[in-house]
């Protein structure tokens, strides 16, 4: 699709990016990792299943195309594990969620960060190829943030911060670049680094870290904004601001009121995707320091991690409340988050999960009086 100014993303009816992973996929997945088949037979198979998901997001009213993270283990490990320097490693514990805890997994820092050869650019180039030319292909990479926050440097190799970042978003600037030279317009960049600042546990945690609050907010602000800086026109690159998605539980809670002034005036993303979904997620008063004519609010008032729908008429009265803070035009509707941050996925069915795709789009249409 050609994208006029009225067909920019984020659209009206959005979504974050991940779906359930098909059963053929995890079975298939399963026999790979015992030699069964091989990692091209796995990735044939993920292919047909990625056509299908295609032709669901259509099906249910998307513009916006992503794969759906079906060739991904996590929503942010694979990606990171493939950058020069970076490489996955198995902790002694996993993350922590509110009451579970994922499997132990994560990344670590070995040598200089840089961008060559990365294998989702593969993934991209084939869900350009079957999206079509009158819908959009998304695809989601996580931010530079969590590498810089949430992976375990080598302060050997890396003493100091600003050395670090600044091979960090070379890194993303020639990822960018890559992703857009195959055809990537629409780029997300996923993060959950910024929730350490919604809660007094977060900022004790920072200080636990030895790093002070403002010093690391601005840090954040320069890692997004320098990888960002010479990307093209017309690439449309958003963020996903999470506070944890794994098996329908969370990892963090609190409103954007303490650093709201930074997400809404200091970052120079086109859109940003904020959770809305429940009280963790606090009021819509922060969206008053929305200063840019330009940028894109994604409200996520719709949940991915239980199946009941939400109350149509209550969805739209949070818009409107959204409206007196920001501009309605610059509004948009999603889910709050994916559906599969982890291959696990969250506690409902594919059925259900269609169900939340056509209620967000059908929200939409009613709330802005057009169709996608």
């Amino acid at each position: 699709m050609k994208m006029t100014l009225e067909k920019r993303p984020p659209f009206k009816a959005d979504h974050v990016g991940s779906f359930l992973r098909p059963e053929r996929i995890k079975e298939a997945r399963f026999q790979k990792d015992r030699g069964k088949i091989s990692a091209v037979e796995l990735r044939n198979i993920e292919d047909e299943e990625i056509v299908k998901l295609v032709e669901k997001q259509k099906e249910a009213g998307l513009t916006s195309i992503t794969d759906g993270d079906l060739r991904r283990s996590w929503w942010h490990f694979d990606f990171l594990e493939g950058l020069e320097g970076v490489e996955g490693y198995e902790p002694e514990e996993g993350i922590q969620f509110s009451g579970v805890q994922t499997k132990a997994h994560s990344v670590k820092v070995t040598g200089q960060i840089d961008f060559e050869n990365h294998p989702m650019l593969e993934d991209y180039k084939f869900l350009h190829s079957v999206v079509g030319d009158h819908h959009v292909p998304k695809f989601t990479i996580p931010s530079p943030n969590m590498l810089f926050f949430r992976g375990n440097i080598d302060r050997e190799i890396y003493e100091d911060d600003e050395v670090l970042l600044k091979d960090l978003t070379k890194a993303y600037q020639k990822a960018i670049q890559a992703f857009y030279d195959a055809g990537c317009r629409y780029l997300q960049l996923d993060d959950t680094s910024w929730a350490v600042f919604f809660s007094e546990k977060g900022l004790k945690q920072i200080e636990e870290r030895g790093q002070e609050p403002e010093k690391l907010r601005s840090l954040f602000v320069q890692a997004i904004n320098d990888s960002i800086a010479d990307r093209p026109d017309d690439m449309v690159i958003t963020m996903h601001i999470c506070r944890g998605n794994f098996r329908s539980t969370y990892s963090a809670e609190g409103g954007y009121d303490a650093v709201s002034k930074t997400l809404f005036d200091e970052l120079h993303v086109d859109g940003l995707f904020l959770e809305y979904d429940d009280d963790r997620s606090g009021g819509l008063e922060p969206l008053k320091h929305v200063k840019r004519k330009d940028l894109k609010v994604v409200l996520g008032l719709v949940t991915s991690k239980f199946p009941e729908l939400e109350d149509k008429e209550r969805v739209k009265q949070r818009i409107s409340e959204a409206a007196s803070y920001v501009h309605k035009d610059q509004l948009c509707l999603s889910p709050q988050c994916g559906f599969a941050s982890t291959e696990e996925g969250n506690e409902l069915t594919e059925d259900e999960q269609w169900a939340k795709i056509r209620h967000v789009v059908e929200i939409a249409e009613e709330a802005w009086g057009t169709e996608q």
